[in-house]
């Protein structure tokens, strides 16, 4: 039997997501917003700590990139039944540089991974023990992901880049059965993320505590408002407006959310509050100020971007396959 060749000249172009994204900004970011956070308070309830995280994560880029230079392709089971994956020596400087954290500090994550039974040294082998980890599959990351790319989808349909829209069934289908490679790219985008916004505040515990104010007010204030308006306007109004009609979010809800004890909230806040991030009423409800908005706009379309490289490779392969 002749077997039918893909149609390549069929492809999504990730340019033309983008102008997708930035045509139905308003309704994408109530959604995305969250469910990138949701991936941060996962991330930290799993490690209690983001730059282990980070090394873990950037290791596993490092033996998924492996896999696809060597055309091996493992699904969700596969990967999963193997509780240790075998990884590339480390490099402490290589990953100092990587993930922007000194050195030292570098040898001594490493160190305390390799304590909690995360990271083993076997001979010349380096192992990654999953079993050590709560929560190691990432279920419901892949069911949130597979949801917003099947709504996505949809608008790309009225812009003529996909022909139906794609279920969020057949998206996870599509992201188990390639998993090996999925996940390389997922993580190829998120680590940009972490970085760009490590960056910016000079710690992931300073950005996560932020996030989850400017999520609360802007999904708050969307209850109240549901009309139509321009990007620009959303913005304005929902993020960064210097005058708010809604009370912002107190630092015990902030812990009980994230997970970060709730001392390590309240100093996070001082400073973010020191450093014109957010302000505090007369409640001790915190809000965001509007002052670091061109920057904070700058690291997100960054992000954007690269969830248009993302959706368009996933929106292909499942074409494609």
């Amino acid at each position: 039997m002749t077997k039918l060749l893909p149609k390549v000249s069929n492809q999504v172009r990730s340019k033309d997501i983008a102008k997708v994204i930035e045509k139905n900004f308003v309704s994408i970011m109530p959604v995305w917003a969250p469910l990138q956070l949701a991936w941060v308070n996962n991330v930290y309830r799993t490690f209690h700590d983001y730059e282990k995280f980070m090394i873990i994560m950037y290791l596993l880029m490092r033996t998924f990139e492996t896999y696809s230079k060597n055309f091996v392709k493992l699904n969700y089971e596969e990967y999963f039944n193997q509780i240790k994956v075998e990884i590339d020596m480390i490099n402490v400087m290589e990953i100092s540089t990587t993930l922007n954290i000194p050195k030292e500090t570098t040898r001594r994550k490493i160190n305390e991974l390799e304590k909690m039974g995360a990271i083993k040294r076997i001979n010349k082998k380096i192992i990654i023990d999953r079993s050590t980890w709560p929560n190691i599959k990432p279920e419901e990351t892949m069911k949130r992901m597979s949801r917003f790319l099947s709504t996505l989808s949809k608008m790309c349909v009225i812009d003529g880049l996909l022909s139906e829209p794609i279920s969020s069934e057949n998206l996870t289908k599509t992201s188990k059965e390639y998993f090996s490679f999925v996940w390389k790219l997922y993580y190829e985008m998120q680590m940009p993320f972490l970085l760009s916004f490590k960056k910016t505040f000079g710690d992931l515990e300073s950005f996560h505590v932020n996030g989850i104010c400017l999520i609360n007010h802007a999904l708050n204030s969307k209850k109240n408002d549901n009309s139509e308006m321009s990007k620009e306007f959303y913005i304005e109004k929902y993020f960064f407006a210097d005058k708010k009609d809604f009370a912002g979010i107190n630092a015990m809800s902030i812990s009980d959310i994230t997970g970060i004890p709730r001392a390590t909230v309240i100093r996070k806040l001082n400073k973010l509050v020191k450093e014109k991030f957010l302000k505090k009423d007369d409640k001790k409800h915190y809000s965001s100020t509007g002052f670091h908005a061109k920057k904070l706009l700058n690291v997100q379309k960054n992000t954007l971007n690269n969830l248009s490289k993302f959706t368009a490779r996933i929106y292909n392969l499942y074409s494609i396959k």
